[in-house]
């Protein structure tokens, strides 16, 4: 009785946590039995809220990922619909993700920069801009852009949520039926 994994990905501000509860709200409406995991939320569980090289460098964004990866597994093989929106953008996550999670489906908003300082809705790009925060992901902090998504959301200023919902609903039901 093996569930599956929706991993949403993308940078800060690009709709990760928005187009997940969409998701969820569908699934849920047809009957799907599904969990909602969201990388902020996530953070706050396992105490890496603090804004420090510890928790957002490299090595703690990557651990904190794999936990992430880890939690996912033991909810997916209970059967459940695992979606989780979370920045973790690493290739040895994605790798680990494929190899380990059942039904994994992969997700990814590639949103321009110029995009996500525009909308910048935790002010991240703002206080990174003044000097006030680093390890910011996609700036100082280098990241993996999925290699292989099975699903790429490009940045059009005319898609809308409810768009990027019906296009992923449709792939994650195509990915279904294979």
């Amino acid at each position: 009785m093996s569930g599956r994994v929706l991993w949403i990905t993308g940078l800060s501000g690009a709709g990760k946590s928005t187009l997940a509860h969409e998701i969820v709200a569908r699934l849920r409406a047809r009957g799907d039995a599904v969990v909602l995991l969201d990388g902020d939320e996530l953070r706050e569980v396992f105490g890496a809220v603090a804004a420090n090289a510890d928790n957002h460098g490299r090595e703690g964004r990557l651990a904190l990922a794999m936990q992430y990866a880890h939690l996912c597994r033991v909810i997916a093989n209970q059967g459940l619909t695992v979606v989780i929106a979370t920045i973790s953008l690493f290739r040895e996550v994605h790798a680990w993700n494929r190899a380990h999670l059942s039904g994994y489906f992969e997700g990814y908003l590639k949103v321009p920069l110029e995009e996500l300082r525009r909308r910048d809705p935790k002010g991240i790009y703002r206080r990174f801009d003044a000097g006030e925060l680093h390890h910011v992901a996609g700036l100082d902090l280098p990241i993996d852009e999925p290699e292989a998504a099975d699903w790429v959301a490009k940045f059009d200023a005319e898609h809308g949520v409810e768009l990027l919902a019906n296009e992923l609903m449709k792939r994650i039901d195509e990915n279904l039926s294979r």
